[in-house]
């Protein structure tokens, strides 16, 4: 996890080619964000390094020659700036007797990058900066479409990536690609290939732009201020900093009045352009949305499934009724799949063994240990490093990940249930992560499992409120509020755990402070969307039958990035934690689109029971 910031003044910004259509409005009243705000900000994210690089783009509106008012750009340090005459001289390549300072349209792109490193043998810094002038700020992990060798950061892999590409897809760039048949290809493409979540801010020296955009489905967060009357920069944050949220007032609710300073940026590929032949000479940034350039993404985003509105025989009927109707479609292949389970047989739907071998694969390149630089950090044992925790309620979503987790990662590391109650022993999850964690126990008794007990009073947070009210912005409801400060905690890991006796009874159990260093936290977020896992689904259902459970799911999430992730990302990497969110993976979510709907929930049976259906197949052979 990392946090990264764009700070561009100078620069005229024209929305008009884009969809992102903003008016200039005055924008909120008593909010300032210095340089300084961001950095503190973002250093939570990313502990491990800061770093901070400018471009400057400078152009001389007064000269005749077309040669002199070329658009000239230099990547330099804060330092550099402060004899502005040498300054001048090294844009200029030297000319600094053609210049008058006067007479310069300087804009500037401060880049900021705060780095929590999981990957890479050796320490990094951003921003990353190539031998062309390219300049690369990323907060993401590539998981796939991009190769990186287990001891590469995967950072430097694609600003290694990016360099390579040409510029096509730039604003100022018309006709077929120059480099077709060459081996390159285009910034959109890269993009569009990286499997995981991503938000990236890149500038391509060659075609004078900035590309900056996030993932599809906005895993990793991403606000941007617009230009307003009041300030009339244009900024990117994976967070608002804390002077973003107007601490003259209370937390309000939502309306439609408000004008927010930030927003979420919709997923999505942007370019900004700069050209300087505008506006009386003045620098003009064009922002441009651009497609994405993969087709199988192209098809998750769309979130069409195979199947949503079944025929009334394939409803019902016995295991048999159902083994015909799979051998229909699914003739070439096995539909049952038997597992041994100590002197039992536990047998699983082909759809449900489809699901498990996704999600397994998803949490083993979200709990894979890369050879990581570890910044200091040393443990005396082995297993008393913690790798990989999860946020646990004992719930479905949450036991099967802590137990592919156990089947994924070495057996010598332990694994923290990170659990948040805000009534103590009495909460319901609460319960449930200590009859889960018992379960646990019962299938990997060799595991190091650590249930980390989260207690808090709602009415004792003041201060934490304030902060969390921050990490949330632009979220501005109590709803968003409560699941943030959860959220908040959870990643904190910073509660109690039972220290069980020697003989592994559960009497008389030690209750002792520990706060979990796990650095990776897996997260269940996306499996309620996929598989019908909220209150309003089977209300969609009793209304609108199949079509209209498959609409609100589709809504929900082509939403996600929003609603949901965003928020979540920025209240988990506050802590310096990095959440993965397994259930998100593209290949979870094209496994289970390929899956008739009928197959994946059955809304005509009891709460707890048809829903999320598919994920109680799942879990028989899990746990």
């Amino acid at each position: 996890m990392c946090g990264i910031a764009l700070i561009v003044s100078g620069i005229r910004i024209d929305l008009s080619s884009s969809t992102l259509l903003q008016s200039l409005n005055p924008g909120p009243e008593l909010v300032t964000v210095s340089v300084d705000d961001l950095k503190s900000a973002l250093r939570r994210r990313g502990p491990d390094s800061l770093g901070s690089k400018k471009i400057i783009l400078q152009y001389n509106k007064n000269l005749s020659s077309v040669e002199d008012r070329e658009l000239v750009s230099v990547v330099t340090d804060d330092a550099e700036i402060e004899n502005y005459q040498s300054f001048l001289q090294k844009c200029s390549n030297g000319k600094a007797g053609n210049y008058n300072q006067l007479g310069y349209s300087v804009g500037e792109l401060q880049f900021i990058g705060a780095t929590l490193q999981l990957r890479g043998l050796n320490p990094i810094i951003q921003p990353f900066v190539d031998s062309y002038g390219n300049v690369l700020i990323y907060n993401g992990e590539i998981f796939g479409g991009i190769h990186v060798e287990s001891d590469r950061n995967d950072g430097e892999v694609l600003m290694q990536t990016l360099g390579n590409c040409c510029s096509c897809g730039s604003n100022g760039h018309t006709g077929p690609c120059s480099a077709a048949g060459h081996g390159c290809s285009s910034v959109p493409n890269v993009f569009s290939t990286i499997k995981g979540p991503w938000a990236i801010i890149y500038w391509q020296e060659s075609s004078r732009t900035l590309w900056f955009g996030r993932d599809a489905y906005g895993r990793r967060s991403l606000v941007v201020h617009w230009p307003t009357v009041k300030d009339s920069r244009f900024l990117l944050s994976s967070v608002s900093p804390f002077s973003s949220v107007d601490q003259s007032s209370d937390f309000e609710v939502e309306n439609g009045t408000h004008h927010n300073f930030w927003e979420e940026l919709s997923c999505g590929i942007y370019s900004l352009s700069m050209d300087a032949s505008k506006l009386d000479g003045y620098l003009v940034g064009e922002v441009k949305n651009h497609e994405w350039g993969n087709a199988m993404l192209l098809e998750l985003i769309k979130w069409e499934r195979v199947s949503f509105n079944p025929k009334p025989n394939e409803l019902h009927g016995s295991l048999n009724g159902t083994l015909e109707r799979r051998h229909h479609m699914y003739p070439a292949s096995s539909d049952i799949m038997t597992f041994e389970s100590g002197p039992n047989q536990t047998m699983i739907s082909l759809p449900a063994h489809n699901v498990l071998s996704a999600l397994r694969k998803s949490v083993m390149l979200r709990a894979s240990q890369h050879r990581i630089f570890e910044a200091g950090r040393c443990y005396s044992r082995r297993e008393e490093h913690v790798p990989v925790a999860v946020l646990f309620s004992g719930g479905l979503d949450s036991m099967i990940l802590a137990a592919l987790l156990d089947e994924c990662l070495d057996p010598s590391y332990g694994i923290d249930l990170l659990n948040v109650s805000f009534d103590g022993q009495s909460a319901p999850d609460r319960i449930s992560a200590k009859a889960g964690v018992k379960e646990l126990r019962r299938i990997a008794p060799l595991r190091r499992w650590k249930l980390v007990e989260i207690d808090s009073d709602l009415s004792k947070l003041t201060l934490e409120m304030k902060h969390v009210m921050s990490l949330i912005n632009p979220a501005n409801t109590y709803m968003d509020l409560n699941i943030g400060v959860a959220l908040w905690l959870a990643a904190s890991g910073d509660g109690w755990v039972s220290e069980r006796p020697s003989n592994n009874s559960d009497e008389n159990q030690q209750r002792l402070r520990y706060k979990s260093e796990a650095r990776i936290v897996l997260v269940g977020s996306g499996a309620d969307e996929q598989c019908a896992g909220y209150g309003r689904h089977r209300t969609k259902y009793r209304c609108g039958g199949w079509h209209g459970l498959n609409e609100e799911m589709k809504l929900d999430m082509q939403r996600i990035w929003k609603r949901n992730m965003g928020r979540d990302d920025r209240c988990i990497a506050d802590n310096g934690k990095e959440a993965r969110f397994p259930f998100l993976d593209e290949d979870v979510i094209r496994v289970l689109l390929d899956i008739p709907l009928w197959e994946v929930t059955n809304l005509d049976q009891p709460s707890g029971t048809g829903d999320k259906k598919i994920l109680r197949e799942v879990s028989a052979i899990c746990y």
